[in-house]
């Protein structure tokens, strides 16, 4: 694909987004690695996606089952974690746009008869189906690497020739697939997935050459709120990560990604506001 993925179409939910569009995370687990289940009882999630909406989030993103190793979470808990969450987001906040963590067809499915408008696919492919699903509901996808990982699963002396090169290949691969399966262009994104099949070193390498993902012509989302790359690279634990996140998304937004998910839509809200302000008096 020829182009450049800081102004290629995207729309989703019905909806064309800009330049810079937040994502904010919603666990629908008791196990989070970073709010440790605050959001896990449904009254708290749609408290939680209230006050997302009100400051500036575009997309809710809600997962059910947590990213790191844990107990396992089978295909029908996960549904029962996010379905009926999904419909209630859909009724309470109609304009909002609605994405699903999830790897499996079959969640993927019932989201979206539920309501979603996106599936994010952050392990990479696991399940060839989703793409499919995807395409048969109209929904948008996001096409990640993981180092072809199992779900749940920490990378283990993982190594590259070339990180980036890596990356792309896969990702860009994956998405020429669901388009090729009927997931509409403009609603296909690509994700590095900083830590996923990655160490801290990969991670960063990643930040670096950003642009590269991004001239592939595909919109890319970063999702490094909070990761461990930036606690181990600062020496920070998990809930003194902030301002180190805020240092990635404006690396990330100079070079050119398009949607961010995080835990703290307000301070990524201001720090993208300020970077294209910085990006564009520098012109």
């Amino acid at each position: 694909m020829e182009g450049d993925g800081r102004t290629a179409p995207l729309r989703l939910g019905g909806r064309d987004l800009g330049e810079h569009s937040i994502m904010a995370v919603l666990n629908r687990t008791p196990d989070s690695f970073y709010d440790r289940g605050a959001t896990y009882a449904f009254d708290a999630a749609l408290a939680a996606v209230d006050r997302a909406v009100a400051e500036g989030a575009d997309i809710i993103d809600i997962g059910g089952v947590k990213a790191g190793p844990g107990d396992d979470v089978d295909v029908a808990e996960e549904l029962r974690r996010v379905v009926d969450t999904v419909a209630a987001v859909r009724e309470r906040h109609p304009g909002v746009i609605i994405s699903v963590d999830t790897w499996r067809a079959e969640v993927g499915d019932a989201v979206a008869r539920a309501g979603a408008d996106l599936l994010n696919d952050t392990w990479g492919g696991p399940d060839p189906e989703l793409a499919a699903v995807a395409a048969e509901h109209g929904l948008g996808l996001v096409c990640a690497h993981a180092g072809r990982q199992v779900p749940r699963t920490r990378p283990h002396r993982v190594g590259y020739d070339d990180v980036v090169a890596a990356v792309i290949a896969h990702v860009t691969a994956e998405a020429e697939r669901a388009l090729a399966l009927g997931v509409p262009r403009e609603s296909l994104l690509i994700d590095p997935a900083h830590d996923f099949g990655k160490n801290t070193r990969q991670s960063l390498e990643i930040s670096r050459r950003l642009g590269e993902l991004v001239a592939t012509g595909w919109p890319v989302l970063v999702a490094v709120s909070n990761k461990d790359f930036i606690g181990e690279a600062l020496g920070r634990p998990v809930d003194k990560r902030g301002v180190g996140t805020m240092a990635v998304l404006g690396v990330s937004a100079w070079q050119g990604a398009r949607v961010f998910r995080v835990h703290d839509v307000a301070g990524a809200r201001g720090a993208l506001t300020r970077v294209a302000a910085l990006r564009d008096g520098a012109r």
